[in-house]
């Protein structure tokens, strides 16, 4: 684990496509974080598809329509994408 890494979770669909259930990865934004895991994902056909349609939570709180390069992210932090759900 490096100083800098945060755990990204990816749920669903969001797992499908990424091939893991969860990642290390060093960001201080949320922007530098979906740049670096659109890097490592690249040669996974839907993946980038699947995590524009995702929720993004950092810890608890839901990123909602905030510009990612405004929301910080500290070493320890976890990013959690979530898929929309269907059902009841």
């Amino acid at each position: 684990m490096n100083e800098n890494d945060v755990t990204v979770h990816y749920w669903a669909s969001a797992r499908s496509a990424a091939g893991m259930a969860e990642e290390q990865v060093p960001a201080g934004t949320l922007a530098d974080l979906l740049d670096e895991i659109s890097r490592r994902h690249r040669d996974r056909d839907r993946f980038d598809d699947v995590i524009a349609t995702c929720s993004i939570l950092v810890g608890d709180t839901p990123v909602g329509a905030r510009e990612p390069a405004t929301i910080s992210l500290h070493a320890g932090d976890t990013v959690e994408f979530l898929p929309p759900f269907a059902g009841g």
